[in-house]
């Protein structure tokens, strides 16, 4: 029997790739890129935006401009996007790129100098005179968030933000923000030149299948959404682990630490998708107005609360994947004093009716031994007295697990009879993979997500007021964090899966840390 096609188009190279051809395709737009010669733009942008054209997802009349304070020209770019391709790209022959990189240009320019913007503006029109395009513009902050308010301003006062007979919208990558009071300010700053709808936060996390899969699964399937609330659900754990250290990146991850670096955003969003209501649409505001409520339902951890309800670690050497490597404090640009946290968990409560009194666990760190992102729905225990004496010391509850990364799919933990004359029981799993399920590795989280910013559509993107409840929730913990130092710190090797003071947060509740 042949499997029913996924798209209308079977001319599509990949037809499994979201099915992506009944959408309709975006408009004839340039999309800027500014920090172009960056790690970001390298390994995720230009080959996102590459495989959407191998796709045929673009309009034939489209361009990518490159800016930044490089001096290069057209052809050294083009060199480099073309390296950028063949590391990282996974789409397309030679002639498609090629085809790709014919679209593609670059812009030497400042970040805080006006005059470079007004030479942005008169090479955009050029560009789109070449290529018959539309003045419609997509610009892309892939820059250190310092840079984030003066490439806002110099697009609004160049007049970029308003293009005539055409759109303009910015995608602003994380941190948005730092803080309550950066995120508020920045805020303003973008509101002041862009109308909200405009303004693209992106946290990729949102593009990744089955972040996007957790609202198919609840609201598409009757079996679940009836059990998905106090009544029926134990507990809930959001892990975000990652085996990297710095590899690099120790003065910027330094200075953020793994709650504004991944708690705040990444992991805020699972447990938003996971707890909200059910939207009157799958699109735009009616999702990020039911998020948006998740936040504000948070009970809030006061400063005198935050040492009980929340933990946080740096690691230390250890061995990891049969190598020996570094703790926290011997890598580079890591002051040796630092406070940062490479770890951190938090007991939380959602104050509204559906999770009144459940318990969600979320921990994030670095240096795990190896990684992985899920979200686990554990289920109240059913009565088991029949079963006492047959099911063994394994008496873990009923559990949905979805895994978002590496491995996307789900799985549900269950009791069976084992074979055989007894009456014996053993917990078992049925999981399905996306990979195995549908015959192909779902697409990277930036194409749906560059698609979609270039379709206006706002859904996956966070909103001014999510991005400021969620730094309304965090901000207590991060300031009493800072003011108590190495207090309350603990420390755990490279390779385990965090300190063990981490556990006393389940233990509250008789709870304990799924096993990964």
């Amino acid at each position: 029997m042949t499997s029913p096609s996924l798209t209308d188009d079977s001319n599509s190279p990949n037809p499994l790739r979201e099915g992506l051809r009944i959408r309709p395709v975006p408009d004839p737009a340039i999309v800027v890129i500014f920090g172009a010669t960056g790690d970001l733009a390298a390994r995720k942008l230009l080959p996102a935006l590459q495989a959407l054209a191998a796709g045929n997802f673009l309009p034939p009349a489209f361009a990518v401009l490159g800016y930044g304070r490089r001096d290069k020209d057209d052809n050294a770019f083009r060199d480099d996007v073309r390296k950028a391709l063949e590391e990282h790209g996974q789409n397309g022959d030679s002639a498609t790129t090629e085809g790709f990189l014919s679209q593609v240009y670059y812009q030497r320019g400042n970040l805080d100098n006006a005059a470079d913007f007004e030479a942005l503006g008169k090479r955009l029109k050029k560009i789109a005179a070449e290529r018959n395009i539309a003045p419609n513009v997509l610009f892309y902050l892939s820059t250190p968030p310092e840079h984030f308010e003066p490439v806002i301003r110099n697009l609004g006062h160049t007049g970029l933000n308003q293009p005539e007979n055409g759109w303009a919208r910015v995608v602003i990558e994380k941190p948005f923000g730092r803080d309550l009071d950066s995120a508020h300010e920045l805020n303003a700053v973008v509101a002041e030149h862009f109308g909200e709808e405009q303004v693209f936060r992106i946290d990729h996390y949102l593009g990744k299948e089955n972040v996007q899969n957790i609202l198919v699964f609840r609201y598409a399937n009757a079996i679940f959404e009836p059990i998905w609330n106090r009544r029926y659900v134990d507990n809930v754990q959001i892990t975000v682990a990652e085996s990297l250290g710095m590899e690099g990146r120790g003065d910027f991850f330094d200075k953020a630490g793994v709650a504004r670096d991944i708690m705040q955003n990444h992991l805020l969003q699972l447990l938003c998708l996971t707890a909200m209501e059910p939207p009157v649409a799958l699109a735009g505001d009616a999702v990020r107005d039911e998020k948006v409520k998740v936040v504000r339902s948070l009970c809030r951890i006061e400063a005198d609360d935050v040492a009980a309800q929340t933990s946080r670690g740096q690691y230390t050497s250890g061995d990891l994947n049969g190598k020996s490597v570094p703790g926290y404090l011997q890598e580079e640009e890591v002051p040796a004093d630092s406070t940062t946290e490479t770890y951190a968990a938090a007991r939380v409560f959602i104050d509204n009716w559906r999770w009144s009194g459940v318990p969600f666990y979320l921990r994030a760190g670095k240096r795990m031994p190896h990684k992985i992102t899920e979200i686990a729905i554990e289920f109240r225990q059913a009565p088991m007295h029949l079963f006492e004496e047959t099911r063994g010391e394994e008496a873990r509850p009923n559990a949905l697990i979805m895994n978002i990364q590496p491995d996307e799919g789900m799985a549900v933990r269950f009791y069976s009879k084992v074979p055989g004359t007894q009456m014996r029981v053993r917990p078992v799993v049925m999981d399905f993979r996306y990979g195995s399920s549908f015959g192909v590795e779902p697409p990277d989280a930036y194409e749906r997500l560059l698609l979609d910013a270039l379709l206006g559509d706002s859904t996956l993107f966070t909103r001014a007021d999510e991005v400021e409840e969620a730094w309304r929730f965090f901000t207590p913990i991060l300031e009493a964090w800072e003011a108590a130092g190495k207090d309350g710190m603990h420390n755990y090797e490279a390779g385990t899966w965090g300190p063990d003071d981490a556990q006393r947060l389940t233990d509250q509740d008789d709870k304990q840390w799924r096993r990964l």
